[in-house]
């Protein structure tokens, strides 16, 4: 997936990250979750060449006539847009895996190790693993 992606990726609040045209699509269509649920808001992120880190913060907002989503619901709907998108443009590859991994974070230590964690993945990778010669 890294040359779906994107390469010379940088920790998530900087501006040296430069996104493929798919990489553009997933990281568009993770901010569209806001529109699609108003109880729904994406805080620290990164999106990498093969998976995608995210903290998504649930408010006490009710969802209006839906019941309030589940991360399930989140995630499966962020997988469908985005591969939608993504066959659109000319992906033919598989995007993503059947599963996910989540985490609920309890309390502000738990919070600010998931933020150094994603703010600090993109460091753990090597150019040499990021750069694909297109």
């Amino acid at each position: 997936m890294s040359r779906i992606v994107g390469r010379g990726l940088a920790p998530a609040e900087t501006n040296h990250v430069e996104y493929t045209l798919f990489g553009e699509i997933a990281k568009k269509q993770l901010f569209s979750l806001e529109e699609r649920y108003s109880c729904l808001s994406v805080d620290q992120y990164v999106i990498m060449p093969n998976h995608i880190h995210a903290i998504f913060i649930l408010n006490g907002e009710a969802a209006g006539a839906s019941p309030r989503p589940t991360i399930m619901d989140i995630v499966c709907a962020y997988k469908s847009l985005t591969t939608i998108e993504c066959k659109k443009n000319g992906l033919s590859d598989k995007l993503f895996q059947t599963s996910f991994y989540e985490h609920i974070i309890r309390g502000r230590e738990d919070y600010d190790e998931i933020r150094k964690y994603i703010y600090e993945n993109p460091l753990r990778w090597s150019y040499d693993e990021l750069y694909i010669e297109e």
